[in-house]
């Protein structure tokens, strides 16, 4: 099992030393998100360290196929072939009323935005005209003077992230790898999101072995990292889509009464309400070889990579509106031996 660094807050001048350090740790990979930068301009000051690279995720939807496939086949030539694409596809109001771009049936969505990068770059491998129509994205016109050409590394790898089964059986048919989503319990890993992985295998013909999957790694290791875990379950645990996953454990009162004061911007009581049962089903506690070590007995078999998250800089988690939460202390675990 691989192990990565991932940015959650950061800043792009800040990058190339970061990645330095998860490279000098001996880590595998280096990832951003997208909160307050722009991850594929700040990954280009990642390149030529001998690191995986990845975005975790990209907004899928403020962009366009072709745009994101210019920029990942850029860094798959900038990476020396180590870049991994990682997309999300955010929720509803971020789409429509932070991005201005529009929303429906994300799933679906989704999959054709994958289906559309591979098209565009089968034109700039073989030369052909583009031929892709669908019911979100049409790219029919491709001129010599905007063809980048064959990439010599050949196309990245696409990765989904999700965490409702149809995202997730999309993933399975048309990605190379799944993101996890830090809310994500073991006992959700395996009866949610491993089937449905493999249906959308099945859809698409494909073994099941052949998918990459970066595991859910919530660590804390100290006392402000504890609470910095417990805001982060609190916020997940407030929005109507993530609700399943507590549902499936039977805490749907928990989901109710965190999402009554999210509404009402009771962000402290809400991280107050979250159990230890709760907190151990979705992180591991301890210093970072335990926690290490933790996360491979729960997840290695199936998991390939685990991405340990680094909040530099105050900043709300992914897809959220809740205020910034203090910057978090949980240490990234050491690779497992």
């Amino acid at each position: 099992m691989k192990v990565d660094r991932l940015e959650i807050a950061y800043l792009p001048t800040t990058v190339r030393a970061a990645a330095v350090e998860a490279r000098d740790a001996g880590l595998d990979g280096f990832w951003l998100a997208e909160t307050r930068h722009d991850p594929f301009v700040a990954l280009g000051q990642a390149t030529g360290l001998d690191l995986d690279l990845g975005t975790a995720i990209a907004v899928a939807f403020a962009r366009n196929p072709m745009t994101v496939a210019v920029q990942a086949n850029d860094l798959q030539l900038l990476s020396g072939g180590r870049f991994h694409l990682g997309l999300g596809s955010q929720v509803e109001p971020h789409i429509t009323k932070r991005f201005g771009m529009p929303w429906s049936r994300p799933a679906a969505r989704m999959r054709e935005f994958v289906l559309a990068l591979h098209a565009i770059w089968d034109c700039w491998e073989t030369g052909t005209r583009p031929r892709f129509r669908g019911e979100f994205y049409t790219h029919t016109l491709m001129t010599d003077f905007f063809d980048p050409g064959p990439n010599p590394h050949g196309r990245p790898k696409v990765w989904l992230a999700g965490v409702g089964e149809r995202m997730t059986e999309v993933a399975g048919e048309v990605a190379d790898g799944f993101l996890c989503h830090n809310f994500t319990t073991a006992r959700y890993f395996r009866e949610v999101t491993l089937p449905a992985l493999e249906r959308g295998r099945a859809r698409a013909g494909k073994p099941p072995a052949g998918l990459e999957i970066s595991g859910p790694s919530l660590v804390a290791c100290d006392e402000r990292g504890l609470a910095e875990v417990k805001r982060q379950i609190a916020f997940y645990g407030s929005t109507p889509a993530y609700r399943p996953v507590l549902a499936l454990h039977g805490w749907e009162s928990l989901a109710e009464d965190l999402h009554h004061l999210s509404r009402r911007g009771r962000w402290q009581e809400m991280s107050d309400l979250i159990p230890d049962e709760v907190l151990h089903a979705f992180a591991v506690v301890g210093t970072p070889t335990a926690a290490a070590a933790a996360l491979t007995a729960r997840y290695a078999d199936h998991v390939t990579r685990i991405a340990a998250p680094v909040l530099r800089t105050s900043s709300a988690p992914s897809g959220g509106t809740t205020p910034a939460p203090e910057p978090s202390a949980a240490a990234a675990p050491a690779p497992p031996a």
